[in-house]
């Protein structure tokens, strides 16, 4: 079982992770991580702190010689922009965990809570997914994303120019993004509990993204307006293998995956923190005001995706070494290549 805990606030000294359950005997390298690390960091709208930052990972245990070992793996990711910063903030952002952060951890200062709250903790999110894709690879399992519209926009050759003239406005912009898994095997999940199958982890995980308000496999929501005849996917069975002749269900079928590629979609929200500010309630006075504003991106659409990417990644190991499981990738290979399916 795959298990990861991530530490760290936006502006602190670092980001940690620690993986545990990763076999033994794993190839890996610092670089592998750092470049995911350096995909999240790009696409359109990104803030000056993009600038900043240069994510680079740290192992410090769990590898050697260039090798996983079996023991837990643990990572470090500076942050170049770590300075405390004093003021205490009380004014509250629509959208962001200020307000309900601060009154359930009992917070006056509200930074206490947007600093763990912030979307800066995702780097420490796309390592782990990183080793995770790396274990996948082994088994010819590959990802892709992309983003499939901002704002509306579905013509990515507009987004640049769109996303400039709403900085401009002071405003923000989301947009949906999708990823792909390929080579995927048969039965990877199960049908038998709510909390094994492998959609619903999947949603899980895109869905704790911040600022994602919406998950979808294959069809999604475009089912509901379809007939049965328009929508389930036709099986065949030809050269030893079960094939489907359509792929709406996005490559799951009662919580495991049926062998086709899986589709995930998910819908990002406009970045909360706004340069033409909501109005909102200073929590010190309360009294009406305008939200707090601090240097944010104007949109994250692209940075999502890999994310994404990285959070599916994690889930599908997870499920992956529950069904080949061993305790180091020789074991999970021989386990693998003496399944039938």
């Amino acid at each position: 079982m795959l298990r990861f805990l991530t530490a760290g606030e936006s502006h602190g000294k670092a980001l940690v992770a620690i993986l545990e359950g990763m076999v033994a005997n794993l190839p890996l390298t610092e670089e592998d991580l750092d470049t995911e690390l350096g995909l999240r960091q790009g696409g359109v709208g990104r803030s000056e702190r993009m600038k900043i930052e240069k994510d680079k990972a740290q192992i410090l245990s769990g590898l050697r010689k260039g090798k996983t070992t079996g023991s837990p793996i643990a990572i470090l990711i500076e942050n170049t922009d770590s300075k405390d910063r004093e003021e205490v903030l009380t004014r509250l952002r629509p959208g962001h965990a200020d307000l309900a952060g601060a009154l359930k951890y009992n917070q006056s200062d509200v930074r206490n809570i947007l600093e763990r709250a912030s979307a800066r903790e995702t780097a420490a999110r796309v390592a782990v997914g990183a080793i995770s894709k790396k274990l996948l690879s082994e088994f010819g399992i590959k990802f892709e994303n992309r983003v499939v519209s901002i704002g509306g926009e579905k013509d990515g050759s507009k987004w640049e120019a769109l996303v400039k003239r709403t900085g401009e406005e002071g405003d923000s912009l989301g947009g949906v993004f999708e990823i792909k898994v390929l080579n995927m095997p048969i039965g990877l999940g199960s049908h038998v509990h709510f909390d094994r199958k492998l959609d619903g982890r999947l949603a899980q995980a895109i869905m704790s993204i911040q600022a994602i308000k919406g998950v979808e496999i294959g069809l999604g929501f475009g089912a509901a307006d379809k007939k049965g005849t328009q929508v389930h996917d036709e099986i065949f069975y030809a050269g030893g293998k079960y094939s489907h002749g359509t792929n709406n269900a996005g490559g799951i079928e009662g919580g495991m995956s049926n062998g086709e590629t899986v589709v995930i979609r998910a819908a990002m929200k406009p970045i909360a923190t706004l340069k033409k500010p909501l109005n909102s309630v200073d929590m010190a006075t309360k009294g009406s005001c305008k939200a707090h504003f601090e240097r944010a991106d104007v949109c994250a659409v692209h940075a999502a995706a890999v994310i994404g990417s990285a959070a599916a990644a994690f889930v599908i190991a997870d499920a992956f070494l529950e069904k080949y499981g061993g305790d180091s990738l020789e074991e999970v290979k021989s386990h693998f290549s003496g399944f039938m399916l």
